[in-house]
């Protein structure tokens, strides 16, 4: 039987739109995060592209070959993209590929021979406990937003939860008796955080404040976190209220909103906690995603050995 060549797919329409059928795997079949699948899309988008025909028509994929995507990978580098950002796309064309050959779509993988480029881990930035206390008390009043927005940096720290963990938090995911919240991770995969008083009360102050603003709660009454119109805040309006705030304590220009789960993690390992309950707290799929925090601690305690030793 004669074998199939590389480039041979399994018959399919013409106009099959590609880019459709792996948004809705993505989202249907993988139960990824609309941030995460825009990012996919996007990646796929500038793939497909790429190959485009003279006439602007798209090449199947079953036609790209194994040469031409690592020729592809080298437009890339050329391109002056960082090595993270060439490997996050190289993720996205597998996924792809792994999405159209369970579909039929493919018979073959053209990146079966292409490896993964090892990229070093880089130890994340995080604050200091002195310069986190200096940005959870950035928000001054008592008006609704700086209410709001206290609430919600009390809650990425004492959480670690991510941007996008946040703004998917209802009302009744916050059981005050118990002192834990419900959130949805990565893959919508559930999980329960402890959140400790602090936080707790920021966010029954911003509840009780948000009752008294009837306009406010028409639209999604059960988010908990609304903007001034009464919609469910998103994932870029609450990076740019942190970023505000990191302006106005003027932090490391490092500092982003995730350096609080940074700062979380690093801190709660600082001070004694076990790697595998801090991988639960902060939804790692695996234990290797946790240890970049170890690496943390341990530059941490080399300065201040360095520091501290009288023979340094």
């Amino acid at each position: 039987m004669e074998e199939k060549t590389e480039t041979e797919t399994v018959t399919t329409t013409a106009d099959t739109n590609f880019e459709e059928i792996f948004v809705n795997y993505l989202r249907y079949e993988r139960n990824m995060s609309p941030e995460t699948i825009r990012a996919y899309e996007k990646d796929l988008h500038q793939f497909l592209r790429h190959f485009a025909k003279g006439d602007g028509e798209l090449t199947h994929p079953g036609e790209i070959t194994t040469l031409q995507i690592r020729e592809y990978l080298g437009h890339l580098k050329e391109k002056n993209y960082q090595k993270t950002t060439i490997v996050r796309k190289l993720a996205t064309i597998r996924s792809f590929y792994k999405c159209l050959n369970r579909k039929g779509l493919v018979s073959t993988n053209p990146l079966a021979e292409i490896p993964t480029p090892k990229v070093e881990k880089k130890i994340p930035h995080f604050l200091s406990t002195e310069e986190v206390e200096k940005l959870l008390n950035a928000p001054q009043g008592t008006g609704f937003q700086s209410v709001r927005d206290r609430a919600i940096l009390e809650t990425l720290y004492s959480t670690g939860l991510r941007v996008s963990e946040l703004t998917s938090l209802n009302v009744g995911d916050v059981d005050t008796t118990q002192e834990v919240v419900k959130c949805r991770g990565k893959g919508r995969r559930e999980r329960v955080v402890p959140v400790g008083s602090f936080a707790l009360q920021a966010i029954r102050a911003y509840i009780d404040l948000r009752a008294q603003v009837p306009q406010t709660n028409e639209k999604d009454p059960e988010a908990l976190f609304l903007n001034r119109f009464g919609d469910r805040l998103s994932s870029r309006s609450i990076r740019k209220i942190i970023d505000k705030y990191i302006r106005v304590t003027g932090l490391n220009e490092k500092t982003s909103p995730h350096t609080l789960r940074h700062s979380f993690a690093t801190h709660l390992l600082n001070r004694g906690a076990n790697l595998r309950m801090v991988q639960e707290l902060l939804g790692h799929k695996h234990l290797s995603t946790t240890q970049i925090y170890t690496h943390v601690t341990t530059e941490a305690m080399r300065q201040a050995y360095q520091a501290a030793h009288p023979r340094q």
